[in-house]
């Protein structure tokens, strides 16, 4: 097992420290700034523009895309070797990852759209996610099912002579009420009566098709993101037969597809922003004094520093096998790392920005500080791209299995 970084891998990671340095970290208090003036939690704002620009002109642009291509400007790197970039990026993730267009949920469309799109998909949709001109989001899950189970999904579409007619609601659709939100994906079912797995269907729907409609952005502990979590009705939404994705019935397979590397990639940003947490947390612990002496010196806070310093260290071996695994033997076979990557980044992160949180005390859960968001976010992660419960159920059957086999073996 090779957790060395290559050369490429560590240029890009020293060139992207000091892109954070240099830019992203002097541009928080200009994008917050920003954002208050505007009044519109979904504004765009021009700061996020110029970081682009920059980032773009570093050669720091599309890293997450495993293809090399001049023309999109991706280094073509591996699982493992992108690792620690979405991890950097992680640290201020309102602002690094789509400064950089390795931001959720296009990172995990143009994955879709390069596997499973024609060549009209790659055209209008594909080229412009690349380019950074043009953001999409994700609609799977829906408000009247359980969709962690993505066999639940109740939006239909219908086929009707060259068109799908689709009817239903979604909501938690990310990106949505991003200023430039363009395209949607959407996952329905074609067929109640086929066989489990093939019963949905995926297809390419514009945002401003006719019969789409924007209920509300749904807030996230209080939140409303800049990036919008949107509830959408489809009420007699009619697109081309041509908008669907691979083939009729292949949505469940191109949901598993999507997800695994969506999933990993959280998981880098998790790490992040837990070491971002930790930094805070020490500062603050070294900067306050009660009772005579610094915070830090407290010996539970000096535990609290040592066990986010252990735990964080656990989690990142664990996403570097878990990446290393998905370079070397595929998603599939590297499904039981993956699932647990999902459920441990998020607790791990959480733990430990919660325990900055408090050693910050009522600054910590003011916006003075990101801990409060970062919070939000991570909770929110361990809903996300499957429940922890969900992931745990892959991890034990896995598990059951493996016993079976090997009683059954002798």
């Amino acid at each position: 097992m090779e957790f060395t970084f290559s050369e490429r891998s560590r240029e890009y990671q020293d060139k992207l420290l000091a892109f954070m340095d240099e830019h992203v970290y002097p541009s928080e208090s200009v994008y917050h700034t920003q954002m208050a003036e505007s009044g519109n939690p979904n504004f765009h704002p021009p700061v996020l523009e110029e970081l682009k620009a920059e980032a773009r002109s570093r050669g720091l642009w599309n890293l997450f895309h495993p293809h090399q291509n001049e023309e999109w400007g991706s280094p073509g790197l591996s699982n493992l070797d992108y690792a620690p970039l979405a991890e950097i990026m992680g640290r201020s993730p309102h602002l690094a990852p789509e400064a950089c267009n390795c931001n959720a949920p296009d990172t995990g469309n143009m994955e879709v759209l390069q596997l499973f799109g024609t060549d009209e998909h790659k055209e209008k949709y594909l080229k412009p996610l690349l380019a950074g001109e043009m953001a999409s989001a994700f609609c799977m899950t829906e408000p009247a099912v359980a969709s962690s189970d993505a066999t639940n999904v109740q939006l239909s579409m219908t086929r009707d002579g060259d068109e799908y007619v689709l009817n239903g609601r979604k909501w938690f659709a990310s990106n949505a009420l991003h200023a430039n939100c363009r395209v949607l994906i959407v996952m329905g079912k074609t067929d109640p009566q086929a066989a489990t797995h093939r019963q949905q269907s995926m297809m390419v729907v514009p945002l401003d098709t006719p019969g789409v409609t924007i209920v509300r952005g749904l807030p996230v502990f209080g939140y409303q993101d800049r990036e919008g979590h949107a509830e959408i009705l489809f009420e007699d939404v009619r697109v081309p037969t041509t908008a669907l994705l691979a083939g009729e019935g292949d949505g469940f397979m191109i949901s598993q597809a999507r997800l695994g590397p969506g999933r990993i990639h959280h998981c880098m940003r998790s790490i992040g922003m837990a070491e971002r947490a930790l930094d805070l947390m020490i500062s603050r612990a070294q900067e306050r004094v009660t009772f005579g002496e610094p915070v830090a010196n407290r010996s539970n806070i000096q535990d609290w520093i040592a066990e986010a310093r252990i735990d964080i260290e656990m989690i990142r071996l664990l996403t570097l096998k878990t990446a290393w695994l998905m370079d070397t033997v595929g998603n599939q076979k590297a499904r039981t790392e993956i699932a647990a990557i999902k459920v441990a980044g998020p607790q791990v992160a959480l733990k430990i920005i919660d325990r900055a949180i408090q050693v910050h005390g009522g600054a910590g859960v003011t916006d003075d500080v990101p801990l409060a968001g970062f919070y939000a976010h991570q909770r929110t992660l361990r809903i996300a791209d499957g429940p922890d419960e969900v992931h745990k159920r892959t991890i034990a059957r896995g598990e059951l299995k493996r016993m079976r086999e090997s009683v059954a073996a002798g």
